[in-house]
């Protein structure tokens, strides 16, 4: 059993099956990756009930099962080469099921060298898990079963059960690689901490639990009326994405610059605020998003107040005003308060939206200025206001912010319109909060014609997440389609649609965007506008 040619022919079929296996789980790798890495997420991925991964790689061991049992049998009068034939079966399925999982990610994977190391140590790992289930099956084939001829012939279908495994192993490997990152990640922050601390801009920071992007970006447009400003791209929110942001940039040409602030957990704005020390902040508003991680509203209003102690003290805190914000002091933390909204000293007021814009008054202290954006949704007069307040605070003249917020453009993937063969189209992909799916809403009823609307409802909004997606869609009665895609959330959406009294006829329940989109291209005609609210990534799916 131990013979040089033995351990020889355990270590290749071990080595082989081991890059098969780690080749069928570029999917879990993925979604590991859209997790951020973070293995207790992935698990949850992994487990999420009608996981279509996890019910592919289930057949696949069942399909190496069934056809290795078969082989080995149909083979016996092989002998012992009976045990080798019956191998086939782990390599034909193993490509088919790579062939067949290609597009499986709607987010592709992005190759990075943190991904390189963490497949090489799956394959370590496969190759480990592979070598003990040879070995143990010849074993007892060897000791326990000598006497029947079959059990040497099916030594290797222990084989079969390494696809149940694929989860763990990869969880296993990104555990071994997560020490080396880490310590990557701290020196790179480091270094941008230190670039941040020497630069002589003044830097803002924003959180919030929606609009934070389009603040952002709203403010940057409006100081860049008056001052060379750099914001963090897209939605740059992390500390490693900070500094990956700033990594290429001279920082002391420019006179601001402003960070979004993301957060998924207490201590994550702190952190945030520990590398970027800002001089002034913005909280744009909190509501139930990611309950799921911060466990309560009272977490998500601690972890959003930590901006407040990570701003420099006589800085202003602009707060969108809100039932929840209003348990924020920024007064006990040295910080000049600004308010805005309905009791506030900026705020929007007498909004008007249509599919051109919105018109509204904006105030700016004691006095009121009629302002058109070219932007949809109540929302979005909202997040101008608040950028608009920090701007006024910073020296900015009011005809200049008048004329910063004229030239302001939609964020994309936020409320963005197209119009393609005569069909409006709200790309409203990246909004995943309960505030901005109402406006969303609320926008498309602005247009004429048949409006459609296609989601996989609201996620991370932990206990209350059935409710929510209930409320969402009860808000979508009356609406002329309403296409709902995936398993995970869609049942809560369903009934409160029927129960708000949606009509039956005009919902579909579909698996994939691309069967949504099937449809939209049989039923859209040029006049209807239809709302894409919420493409969620495939580590929800």
């Amino acid at each position: 059993m131990f013979e040089i040619a033995d351990i020889i022919e355990y270590l290749a079929a071990a080595l082989i099956c081991a890059v098969l296996f780690a080749l069928c789980a570029h999917t879990m790798l993925g979604a590991l990756q859209q997790a951020n890495y973070g293995g207790k997420k992935f698990a949850v991925w992994v487990r999420r009930k009608g996981n279509m991964t996890r019910s592919r790689y289930t057949l696949l061991a069942f399909l190496i099962l069934l056809s290795m049992a078969v082989i080995g049998v149909c083979f016996s009068f092989a002998g012992k080469w009976a045990a080798y034939v019956s191998l086939f079966p782990v390599p034909l399925f193993c490509i088919l099921y790579r062939f067949a999982n290609r597009h499986a990610l709607k987010v592709e994977l992005v190759k990075t060298a943190r991904v390189r190391r963490i497949f090489a140590l799956d394959i370590l790992v496969l190759f480990v898990l592979s070598l003990v289930l040879i070995v143990g099956g010849r074993a007892v084939s060897h000791y326990l079963l000598e006497d029947y001829a079959i059990a040497a012939q099916l030594r290797f279908i222990l084989l079969a059960a390494v696809p149940l495994c694929l989860p763990a192993c990869l969880r296993l490997a990104n555990a071994l690689e997560t020490p080396f990152s880490s310590s990557k990640n701290k020196k790179y922050i480091a270094a941008a901490r230190k670039k941040l601390a020497s630069a002589g801009c003044i830097k803002i920071g924003i959180t919030g639990s929606c609009g934070k992007t389009s603040v952002k970006n709203f403010l940057a447009g409006i100081l860049s009326e008056k001052y060379r400003v750099f914001a963090t791209p897209a939605s740059y929110n992390t500390p490693l994405g900070i500094a990956k942001a700033i990594e290429d940039v001279d920082l002391n040409g420019y006179d601001v610059f402003i960070a979004e602030m993301g957060a998924r957990y207490r201590g994550d704005i702190a952190a945030l605020c520990d590398l970027v020390v800002p001089d002034h902040c913005i909280v744009t508003g909190i509501c139930p998003q990611h309950l799921e991680s911060f466990g309560s509203v009272e977490g998500i209003v601690a972890a959003k107040g930590e901006i407040l102690r990570g701003t420099k003290s006589g800085g202003f805190a602009v707060i969108g005003q809100d039932e929840f914000t209003a348990k924020l002091d920024p007064a006990a933390a040295g910080l000049v308060k600004v308010t805005v909204g309905a009791h506030g000293e900026y705020g929007a007021f007498d909004v008007h939206c249509s599919p051109e814009g919105i018109d509204f008054k904006l105030a700016l202290g004691i006095l009121q200025e009629p302002v058109h954006a070219a932007l949809l949704g109540a929302h979005n007069a909202e997040n101008i206001a608040l950028a608009a307040a920090l701007a006024d605070k910073l020296g900015v003249e009011r005809e200049r912010i008048l004329s910063g917020i004229a030239a302001l453009q939609p964020v994309p993937h936020r409320l963005q319109l197209s119009v393609v063969g005569g069909i409006n189209i709200l790309d409203d992909a990246y909004n995943a909060n309960v505030r901005g799916a109402a406006a969303a809403l609320d926008v498309l009823r602005t247009f004429g014609g048949r409006r459609f609307v296609v989601t996989p409802g609201l996620v991370e909004l932990g206990v209350l997440e059935g409710e929510e997606n209930a409320a969402l869609g009860g808000k979508m009665a009356g609406l002329d389609r309403v296409i709902l895609v995936g398993e995970t959330l869609v049942t809560a959406v369903k009934q409160g649609y029927l129960a708000a009294g949606g009509d039956a006829a005009a919902l579909s329940v579909v698996p994939t965007l691309q069967k949504a989109q099937d449809i939209l291209a049989e039923e859209l005609q040029p006049g209807d506008t239809v709302l894409f609210l919420n493409d969620l990534p495939d580590i929800y799916n």
